[in-house]
């Protein structure tokens, strides 16, 4: 799928769709839970929450598709299959979650995996499951095999690799017939999505007891569903459009953000106001619109997935930004610092890949051109985003990618001033 972009300023109004983020832990839970829940959400068919969905429903879950969110039928753990073949797709949540929560419930699972997924790593999430019970291999590239039951006992992760085998975790042990333990080695990284699994699980009656970074996680229950619940609307995917305001002749308003949410990525709107962006808040819709956009230093240590799209706000910005400790890039549906760097040049930026980040000097204008999308979301609407900075227009090859988080990105983008021409 191949899309041209006219150039200009993205302005006008759009409601945040669902977080991806929230909807996976909440989906995980409610399937795991005593009765049914009921996700209060705005409609999404992004891929990987489709991951998921198929994923549960391979152990028995039943999830029903509303006009207002999803009705999910817990799975009967007196019924579970004996086997599954779980379809993981390209997400890399979907499956760093359901590895640990198939392994509890002794399933035997074939995780089957496309894209980069393959390529992403595991370690040492694998082994330290292998190390309770659970034998673990690959029957083929795309298929990983798990088989056993995971016992209780005393864990322990260290917390400079990925959130996501930690909430795999806390998700997966309160299944257990016994009390087991958690224990996460400092530094940690992305502690506010390890929150937002810890705010799930909660509303779901497990709170495990918490020291420090240990976790005593009692066993021997179920999930209790709240019966109806709200997801949050989404941060992550939000960003470009906070960013897109950021640019030149941008004015974006935002609908269906929380802002005291435990979502990384909020702390987009810190970094676009360092940048010079004017930011604010007209009651429960947040503003962004195009200020003086200097160069800054940004620690990504904590927001990874916000690099490529600050990235086109650096290209256009005063001065230099550096961005900082995002090597882990390197490693998402695409290598995201060589990805960012090589589209946004193709484009007219100057922006120079280092080891574990980006240095990009700002330029006045880009002047467009043609870009492809590698195959990676972020990387198509960060173009789209560069696009409003532009003297001519985008083409991005590949542009069906937005599916993996964000099917709705091109109607979107087309009902804020931009004309989107689908190419023969």
């Amino acid at each position: 799928m191949k899309l041209t972009i006219s150039p200009g300023g993205i302005r006008g109004s759009v409601n945040a769709i669902a977080s991806k983020s929230h909807l996976h832990r909440l989906l995980i839970c409610a399937a795991l839970a005593d009765k049914e829940t009921f996700l209060r959400c705005s409609p999404t068919e992004a891929e990987d929450i489709e991951a998921t969905i198929g994923c549960l429903s391979a152990l028995s879950a039943n999830i029903h598709r509303r006009e207002d969110g999803l009705a999910v039928t817990p799975l009967d753990r007196n019924r579970l299959p004996d086997t599954a073949d779980l379809p993981c797709k390209e997400s890399g949540s979907t499956l760093r979650f359901m590895l640990p929560v198939v392994s509890a419930l002794g399933i035997q699972g074939r995780f089957h995996m496309s894209g980069r997924l393959p390529e992403r790593p595991l370690a040492p999430l694998d082994e330290e499951l292998s190390r309770h019970g659970v034998r673990i291999w690959r029957q083929q590239p795309e298929i990983l095999c798990c088989e056993g039951a995971l016992t209780p006992g005393d864990y322990l992760l260290p917390g400079d690799i990925s959130s996501q085998y930690i909430t795999g975790l806390l998700l997966a042990l309160p299944l257990l017939n016994g009390d087991s333990s958690l224990n996460v080695k400092e530094p940690i990284e992305s502690e506010d999505y390890i929150t937002m699994t810890l705010e799930a699980i909660t509303d779901f009656g497990r709170s495990p007891l918490i020291t420090g970074n240990r976790y005593e996680i009692p066993g021997g229950g179920t999930f209790l569903s709240p019966g109806d619940i709200n997801v949050e609307g989404d941060w992550s995917n939000a960003a470009f459009w906070l960013c897109a305001g950021a640019m030149p002749g941008g004015d974006v308003r935002l609908h269906g953000l929380k802002g005291k949410s435990s979502q990384g990525d909020k702390e987009v709107c810190a970094v676009l106001e360092c940048m010079g962006a004017r930011v604010s808040w007209e009651g429960d819709v947040l503003c962004v619109s195009e200020g003086v956009r200097r160069g800054v230093e940004i620690d990504a240590r904590a927001i990874p997935d916000l690099v490529p799209v600050l990235s086109a706000v650096a290209a256009v910005s005063e001065g230099t930004t550096i961005i900082k400790n995002a090597a882990r890039l390197r490693l998402k549906e695409s290598d995201r610092l060589t990805a960012t760097a090589q589209t946004l040049n193709a484009l007219g930026a100057k922006v120079y890949e280092e080891a574990d980040g980006l240095k990009i000097q700002g330029v006045p204008r880009l002047s467009g051109g043609s870009v492809d999308s590698w195959g990676d979301h972020r990387i198509a609407m960060m173009a789209a985003v560069a696009s409003a900075a532009c003297d001519g227009p985008v083409s991005i090859t590949g542009a069906g990618a937005v599916k993996k988080s964000y099917p709705q990105f091109w109607e979107k983008l087309s009902g804020l001033g931009k004309k989107v021409t689908a190419d023969e």
